[in-house]
């Protein structure tokens, strides 16, 4: 089983703290993680699709765990996240790289596959539409606006904070817990994240990728998606309607949505080996694809 080594990286003006696998000589895969998570929510996949062939790196994206929390709302835009995980394409010397993110790493992801094709080989959504579906969604489907009320809470500045960080992060934890298949998490697991959620300025760093969202939307393309795309969906997802994944196919030529029952938000965790087998099919499928 391939080990699982750690590197400081800098790109784009910061320092990300990154889990890297797998052989060098290997396709460039990344994995991005969403909220409230960080390279750590990968650890059923990272050794698994390097032992599979591939260079695999896992950041903990800017804001979160060890990585840099750079001050201020507009450090946390779209765009800039974008930029920071083309640094890491050019530091470990590859021209493009497969690209796997969940939640808010799904967002960085359909953005670096909308603005810069020619990097990346292919990209895999977990559980996250293109954020062009959004509002049309949210105005059209009124549970989805009630699903995603918290993304308004959350632009209260210090409040979130307060009410997130009480009773040692309980109600984050809750969140975890409730929102997933029983079990997903383990109690030693849960504590990793709360440890990684109370290292200084982390929250706050958090919440600025929801607080950058005005900015954000103004820098989303609604073009078609050039490079091959495939979205892996929980049903169950109690953040998210399928609706939008369903809207999100519209940005790429491929109908290729996987629906998996009896999963959540969580599908990754939850369904390790099926959702490995899946990533391993896509990538090979891909690997060999000419970048132009």
């Amino acid at each position: 089983m391939m080990n699982i080594d750690f590197e400081h990286i800098k790109t784009n003006g910061v320092e990300l703290h990154v889990a890297v696998s797998g052989p060098e000589e290997g396709d460039l895969v990344i994995l991005l993680h969403g909220f409230p998570e960080f390279w750590f929510s990968w650890r059923r996949q990272i050794r698994e699709l390097a032992g599979a062939g591939y260079r695999v790196i896992a950041p903990d994206q800017r804001g979160y765990n060890k990585s840099d929390k750079p001050d201020g709302v507009r450090s946390y835009d779209i765009d800039t996240l974008r930029d920071d995980i083309i640094g890491l394409i050019h530091h470990f010397g590859h021209k493009a790289a497969a690209i796997i993110g969940h939640d808010w790493g799904g967002a960085v992801g359909w953005h670096l596959a909308a603005t810069r094709p020619g990097l990346v080989r292919g990209f895999v959504a977990i559980n996250m539409p293109h954020l062009a579906v959004l509002p049309k969604v949210m105005l059209t489907t009124p549970l989805q606006w009630l699903r995603s009320s918290y993304m308004l809470f959350f632009q209260t500045p210090k409040v979130p904070e307060k009410i997130l960080s009480r009773n040692d992060y309980r109600y984050m934890e809750q969140a975890l817990r409730t929102t997933s298949k029983k079990g997903t998490f383990t109690e030693e697991e849960l504590g990793a994240y709360k440890i990684a959620w109370a290292r200084p300025k982390t929250l706050t760093s958090m919440l600025n990728w929801y607080r950058a969202m005005p900015f954000s939307m103004k820098s989303v393309r609604k073009g078609n998606i050039e490079v091959p795309v495939k979205i892996i969906w929980g049903e169950g997802d109690q953040f998210l309607s399928t609706k939008l994944a369903e809207e999100s196919l519209k940005f790429t030529d491929s109908n290729s949505v996987i629906w998996v029952e009896d999963a959540t938000h969580w599908v990754h965790q939850e369904k390790p080996d099926f959702v490995n087998d899946q990533l391993i099919h896509f990538l090979d499928k891909t690997a060999s694809r000419v970048i132009r």
